[in-house]
């Protein structure tokens, strides 16, 4: 339920909110931990559709998640309360309701006794990774909350610049995509028909490539609202069985990681990801069996997380993790296990961990930056090849009735 309240905040200034509690009952506690004094509280009369928008999470783009990170591990480290970290954190965002009613939900769980982590999961107003939020519980109980929260603001950086730079590189591929659709839709619905119409006054027989694009053609003048629902509803079914079924998630991120290049990508992204997770939370003081077990459950490809997982559980046992993940790892590079069971015999496991980290992010770097440079070219051929089949499907029959003619 939401609730609309007016009073006055705990420094005497008149404030004006909502606020989620499963009863008024419920409101009024969290107002008094708040320390709000109020003057009027009412469930509010809001549409069903405002509720669902209030009760749904959202996103944090991540460079604000990874700023919110280092000012919170700066505070930290100057020695100030986390309670006190998350109210100075508050007023800096007092022009952005998103994130003050994100902070203010946390600071009232903890002044209810709740540690940041079991306040991060209590909250329903932003989705954080759940990467994230383990790591955030591991250094809450190590008692390394500041440097693993700056490790957290490199880490979400970096995989930001990523992601940004994929984002702008593939603006032009899809402009391109996006426009040799229309035309080829255009082609077949309109200047096909056309020219077929004249084959069918002139009773000529056809070549087989002109056939299939009228047909094409054809197909797709009349059946073109089919096919659109048909590719709406098989998109909506692949989202609901790739969020609700774990057999299909994860033969799907068997598909993906069987993939050229891309399979390669993913597969070197989340080796670098379970490193340098497992560097923070190492040299953060964390144990190997403890870092490796959390880094293992915080992969997004299922494939390469049941093989860790595996993996770590013969750790728990008393074996050496590079032997268990040589005995799991499919998917695992030779040379990845290589480096940890040397890292396992120096005692260097945290420093091996940092390395291949860097190692594995600037090697995901090339080859991004080479799947990019490949995927230009061949959407420009694919695209040319396929207009080019259409014209020629169309100027065949035309130099067929010339060559009849001479």
């Amino acid at each position: 339920m939401i609730f609309l309240y007016k009073g006055f905040d705990k420094h005497g200034k008149k404030v004006k909110a909502r606020i989620e509690a499963n009863d008024l009952a419920e409101a009024k506690r969290k107002l008094k931990a708040r320390g709000i004094i109020y003057q009027s509280i009412e469930e509010s009369g809001v549409s069903l559709w405002d509720k669902i928008q209030f009760k749904r999470k959202k996103p944090l783009p991540a460079k604000h998640l990874a700023n919110l990170s280092r000012n919170l591990a700066i505070y930290l480290r100057s020695g100030i309360p986390i309670v006190n970290v998350i109210r100075l954190a508050k007023s800096q965002y007092e022009n952005d309701p998103l994130m003050v009613d994100f902070l203010t939900s946390l600071e009232t769980s903890m002044d209810e006794g709740k540690s940041y982590y079991a306040s991060l999961e209590a909250q329903e107003i932003i989705d954080l990774p759940a990467f994230y939020k383990q790591s955030i519980k591991v250094a809450e109980e190590s008692g390394s909350l500041a440097e693993v929260l700056f490790e957290m603001a490199r880490f979400v950086e970096e995989q930001d610049k990523v992601a940004g730079k994929v984002k702008q590189a593939l603006v032009y591929p899809m402009f391109i995509v996006v426009i040799s659709v229309m035309m080829v839709v255009f082609m077949l619905t309109t200047v096909v028909p056309k020219i077929t119409g004249m084959f069918k006054q002139l009773k000529q027989e056809l070549p087989g490539i002109t056939k299939a694009v009228i047909a094409a053609g054809d197909f797709l003048g009349a059946y073109w609202l089919y096919i659109a629902v048909t590719i709406v509803i098989a998109a909506a079914l692949f989202q609901f069985l790739l969020h609700t079924s774990e057999k299909f998630r994860y033969n799907y991120h068997r598909i993906l990681l069987s993939m050229p290049l891309f399979g390669k990508i993913i597969q070197t992204f989340e080796l670098a990801r379970f490193s340098y997770i497992t560097s923070v939370l190492t040299r953060s003081g964390v144990t190997f069996v403890h870092a490796v077990k959390l880094a293992s459950n915080i992969l997004d490809n299922d494939v390469i997380r049941d093989e860790f997982v595996k993996a770590t559980k013969d750790v728990v046992e008393g074996k050496k993790f590079s032997s268990s993940l040589a005995k799991y790892g499919e998917h695992v590079d030779k040379s990845f296990i290589q480096a940890i069971a040397l890292g396992e015999e120096t005692s260097e496991v945290a420093l091996v961990m940092e390395n291949l980290a860097d190692l594995y992010f600037e090697e995901n770097r090339s080859k991004i930056d080479l799947f990019l440079a490949l995927l230009e070219p061949i959407l420009i051929l694919f695209v040319g090849v396929t207009i080019g089949v259409i014209v020629i499907a169309m100027l065949l029959p035309i130099f067929s009735m010339n060559l009849g003619n001479m």
